[in-house]
């Protein structure tokens, strides 16, 4: 598990109390110290991402509600010694397919399509393998979020890639390409394929 920066943590905490604090507050006072608190988060993370305090300070302010952590799905498509791979327009690097989870939608469904519109199978998912933090995954999200990964299995389909990816392919654990580290690990992906090797393997979590 890989550490991050004490300044990145501070500034979440920062913002989500805020965040939290305008959602239950009526008191005209109270409502200015959280305020408050949103700009100090976003001068923290101005300061050392290098990055536009007010563009900082209005995504912070678009967020709304009691502050809670953001959900991406992944998922694990084993085929013999190979795991399916997709390669990322963002940064060309290859990972497993999925993105952010979306609202009124079921995990399980929610993977399917990711995996669907991402590589052009479409896989049915059998089983959550891994739930992780995402944030102790370089490089580091703003948000705090989880990432849970399901072992799929193809159902149809074939290889194609979309407006979020370059190519789609199968890898061998042992000659991975450069991935893309944000999204997907050498761990995620050995854990992969012992759950595929091993069907009865309790999930992994940190």
């Amino acid at each position: 598990m890989e550490d991050f920066p004490k300044w990145l943590d501070l500034a979440r905490e920062i913002q989500a109390l805020g965040q939290t604090g305008l959602t239950y507050s009526k008191n005209e006072y109270d409502i200015q110290r959280y305020n408050r608190l949103l700009e100090i988060a976003a001068q923290i993370v101005a300061r050392y991402a290098e990055l536009e305090e007010e563009l900082v300070l209005q995504n912070f302010s678009t967020q709304l509600g009691y502050a809670t952590p953001k959900i991406d799905v992944r998922g694990a498509i084993v085929k013999g010694n190979k795991i399916l791979l997709v390669q990322e327009k963002s940064d060309n690097g290859w990972c497993m397919p999925g993105g952010w989870g979306d609202v009124g939608e079921l995990p399980s469904a929610m993977v399917e399509r990711e995996v669907w519109e991402e590589s052009g199978f479409k896989v049915e998912a059998q089983k959550v393998i891994a739930v992780y933090d995402a944030n102790r995954i370089a490089p580091l999200e703003l948000y705090h979020a989880y990432k849970i990964i399901f072992l799929c299995v193809i159902v149809d389909g074939e290889p194609r890639p979309s407006n979020e990816t370059l190519a789609v392919d199968f890898f061998d654990v042992d000659n991975l390409p450069m991935l893309s580290s944000s999204r997907t690990n050498e761990r995620m992906l050995r854990e992969a394929f012992a759950h595929a090797r091993d069907p009865n393997r309790a999930a992994s979590f940190d």
